[in-house]
């Protein structure tokens, strides 16, 4: 069950979940956005680093203490890190239930992905784009529909308290008010905790 990661980053507070939090950064993505932010996840991924989930454990284990004083754990990541449920479960029977373990996604991934990691996952941190499917398929190169019916079905599986919806706006993708839109929409639908943010774009 050995995977791919791009990165392993220890010691994030108050970025990626609760608490102490070590980054494990996964190779791989179905998405090709525009201004990806690790456009490495999408290289050749023999340059990466190949771990198992025992090897992963076992090199952040190093941290728990920091882990149980805290309330922070592990973020997986990437890339898209749903496209690798069973590391992920496998993951939690290893570190058992102290640590909590979060997931930073897209969602755009096929439904029984997420239902794998509904028993292991803690929070969901989700960046949908956008949900006018036009703007996310122009700026992704997919379509949104997966995301939204995954989007519902976590909603009704762990509750709006876990999953914090990302609504970035995106340069000459989207625009104020699509954003303001986006987050109306969601709030009708139940979610509680929308993060909206601009993307800062490098000269």
């Amino acid at each position: 069950m050995a995977a791919p990661f791009i990165g392993v980053a220890r010691h994030r507070i108050g970025i990626d979940g609760d608490g102490v939090t070590t980054l494990a950064a996964f190779h791989g993505c179905p998405l090709h956005c525009r201004y990806c932010l690790n456009p490495s996840c999408l290289g050749p991924s023999e340059t990466c680093r190949t771990l198992t989930p025992e090897q992963l454990y076992q090199e952040v284990l190093i941290d728990q203490l920091y882990f149980l004083a805290t309330g922070g754990g592990v973020c997986f990541g990437g890339g898209e890190p749903l496209l690798r449920p069973e590391f992920i479960r496998r993951f939690r029977e290893l570190c058992g239930p102290d640590w909590q373990l979060t997931v930073e996604t897209s969602l755009n991934v096929p439904a029984e992905n997420l239902e794998t990691v509904i028993p292991a996952v803690n929070v969901y941190i989700v960046d949908i784009k956008d949900l006018d499917n036009s703007v996310y398929q122009s700026y992704t190169g997919k379509s949104n529909e997966q995301v939204w019916t995954n989007l519902q079905h976590l909603l009704q599986a762990v509750g709006s308290d876990r999953i914090v919806v990302r609504l970035p706006l995106i340069p000459e993708y989207n625009t104020e008010e699509a954003v303001k839109q986006s987050a109306v929409r969601l709030r009708e639908a139940g979610f509680t905790r929308i993060d909206c943010f601009q993307y800062k774009l490098l000269k």
